[in-house]
């Protein structure tokens, strides 16, 4: 029989296994003929296998298959939700280069770019979840503000900013890096380690961000000082200019804490990307000192506080579902195992966190 090679991503379940795939292992980790289990996606994640051959007239069934399936409604919004994200990656990478070449920052097509997608964000939380999955580390420059901005209107929304206030401040998250297009390329593309003149380039990106938005009168002031004070610290380790404390702006923090974040949780050229519950709980532990505490709390519960009964997938890729949540750690629930009924306390299981949520 014919066989095909697909990337993980683009394997379906149903799809048959063309031969024996080997790991690091005395036998396979999964055998010819077999059809893709859930589980098996788990096992080829967790052994970093990337490239699957199958059968072809399995696959071709299994399309099949899917196109006679009736598409649910969850299925259709996340559909809309990824189109709406690349057509915004896009729109925004159009506005970068013409910065790049001079052009000033038009704030009504900063606003076309991210305000489509912050209803649905508001509307389901876990799509948080899904914007690293949709993520291109080569064009990470890119996709980053897009991804900062729906997560900074997350948790000013769960800080309870008046929806007027969730849009600035999502605009001003979109372009809070935008001074980054007036920085040499060949700084911000090194993959080697910068020296101390192109390290000082980089750290002036919020001010040649301000000073493209400082004219614009449909931004408000205090998401301008927001937009400069992004990358300050309350204990004054930051940078511009090194305030600290209550100098700082809380809308700097939301954008800062969001910009932390999804920096982490995103696959880069030189970094695998940590799992969102790993990264709150980092921030949370990390950011004391550095953070506002109630905007490290808004993003804690945003992502964290899920509803019992939610499925979701361990770092030791067993599959189970929340069945109780330990109100003081949020982050580290029970979890009920899918093929055995164990009960795992993830709070008095270390090693062991979420790695992702089925939504």
């Amino acid at each position: 029989m014919e066989s095909i090679t697909l990337n993980l991503e683009e394997l379906r379940l149903g799809s048959v296994i063309a031969e024996d795939i080997m790991a690091n292992t005395h036998f396979p980790i999964a055998y010819k003929k077999t059809p893709v289990s859930r589980e098996m996606l788990m096992v080829f994640r967790a052994f970093n296998i990337m490239k699957i051959p199958v059968i072809k007239e399995s696959l071709e069934s299994n399309l099949e298959k899917t196109a006679t399936k009736p598409i649910d409604n969850k299925t259709l919004e996340t559909i809309s939700f990824e189109r709406k994200l690349k057509e915004a990656v896009l729109k925004f990478k159009v506005e970068f280069q013409k910065w790049e070449a001079g052009s000033k920052v038009e704030i009504v097509k900063a606003r076309d770019i991210i305000i489509p997608l912050i209803e649905d964000m508001l509307n389901d939380r876990t799509k948080i979840f899904t914007l690293n999955d949709l993520a291109d580390s080569k064009d990470y420059t890119y996709h980053h503000p897009v991804s900062v901005a729906l997560v900074a209107a997350v948790i000013a929304n769960k800080m309870n900013y008046n929806h007027g206030d969730v849009l600035q401040i999502a605009t001003a998250a979109l372009l809070a890096d935008c001074g980054m297009a007036k920085i040499s390329k060949r700084i911000r593309m090194k993959p080697s380690k910068l020296t101390e003149f192109e390290y000082k380039e980089i750290l002036s990106h919020p001010t040649h961000s301000l000073k493209m938005v400082k004219d614009i009168q449909l931004l408000k002031s205090e998401m301008k000082l927001g937009i400069v004070q992004h990358h300050e610290k309350l204990d004054g380790s930051g940078y511009p200019s090194g305030v600290k404390g209550d100098a700082i702006s809380q809308i700097a923090h939301i954008i800062a804490v969001a910009d932390v974040f999804h920096a982490m949780t995103s696959e880069r050229l030189y970094k695998e990307k940590e799992s969102v519950f790993k990264a709150v709980e980092i921030i949370r532990e990390a950011g004391f000192g550095k953070y506002r505490i109630d905007v490290i709390q808004a993003l804690l519960s945003s992502v964290a506080d899920l509803p019992l009964g939610t499925i979701v997938e361990l770092s030791n890729s067993l599959i189970g579902t929340i069945v109780y949540t330990n109100t003081n750690i949020i982050t580290r629930p029970i979890v009920k195992i899918e093929h055995n009924g164990e009960l795992i306390d993830l709070s008095k299981k270390k090693n062991v966190y979420i790695h992702r949520v089925h939504v």
